[in-house]
């Protein structure tokens, strides 16, 4: 039976999300309009991230999908060897960094106040950037596998695709008719996918910006979706009870 080890008590108000790094650190959201950022080991505050104005609903990490995979390549298969897996697990985190000519991992907030904020966590509490255009609250936020792109599911129908190091707004991608809850990136950052409201998934296509596909099927409103490491296959979930499988 596993124990709690550490508790950590700084925010005001509910927490909204929690997110593992790669730098010893884990960053929590809250509906007290902050983020904040813990030393995972010692289970201390390091520091607040400020600048939200209402809730914020959600964060993601540029190396998240490295984090995710570990040492397991595209077809599943890790290394025996437990050295050799951690070698492996580390060199595409380092990848991520290297190749957006960075030396630590991002981070990206979104919030019920329309706004998005991109942040240096491990060094700075200032933002590097604030992300505006949105013209309703941000439900979901997610950094594309290769940490190029940032994706912002809105309630303003829309999703928008922004620069992953800089933060600058690339394109707005229209095509739902309600509220988009959340998106979800294919394994090569090639194409993101859109759940919404209105009871569809749509396929964007990053190159040339426009609807490569779309898939009708559940009975009322679509919550949530994810795109399989191998990027064979999406999985959606919402209002109508279903959860459907789709090879891509």
């Amino acid at each position: 039976q596993r124990k709690r080890t550490l508790s950590m008590s700084s925010h005001t108000k509910g927490v909204t999300s929690v997110k593992w790094g790669c730098e010893g650190l884990i960053y929590s959201a809250s509906q007290d309009r902050t983020v904040k950022v813990w030393d995972s080991v010692r289970g201390i505050l390091v520091r607040t991230l400020e600048g939200h104005a209402h809730w914020v609903n959600g964060l993601s990490l540029n190396v998240d999908y490295a984090l995710r995979i570990g040492p397991y390549n595209h077809k599943g298969v890790a290394a025996s060897d437990s050295k050799e897996r951690m070698e492996a697990a580390k060199a595409k985190v380092q990848k991520v960094l290297k190749d957006n000519g960075l030396q630590y991992e991002l981070l990206c907030s979104c919030s019920d106040d329309f706004t998005l904020f991109l942040w240096d966590p491990v060094r700075n509490r200032k933002p590097i950037i604030r992300m505006s255009g949105h013209q309703q609250p941000v439900n979901h936020v997610v950094f594309s596998p290769d940490g190029k792109y940032l994706a912002s599911a809105s309630f303003d129908n829309s999703v928008r695709l922004w620069n992953g190091r800089t933060g600058k707004f690339i394109a707005r991608f229209l095509g739902h008719v309600q509220d988009v809850y959340m998106c979800c990136w294919s394994a090569d950052s090639r194409l993101l996918l859109s759940a919404s409201k209105d009871s569809t998934l749509v396929v964007w296509n990053l190159k040339t910006k426009k609807i490569k596909n779309q898939l009708p099927g559940h009975a009322d409103e679509v919550y949530a979706v994810d795109w399989s490491p191998d990027g064979q296959k999406v999985a959606s979930g919402g209002k109508d009870k279903v959860l459907k499988v789709w090879v891509t």
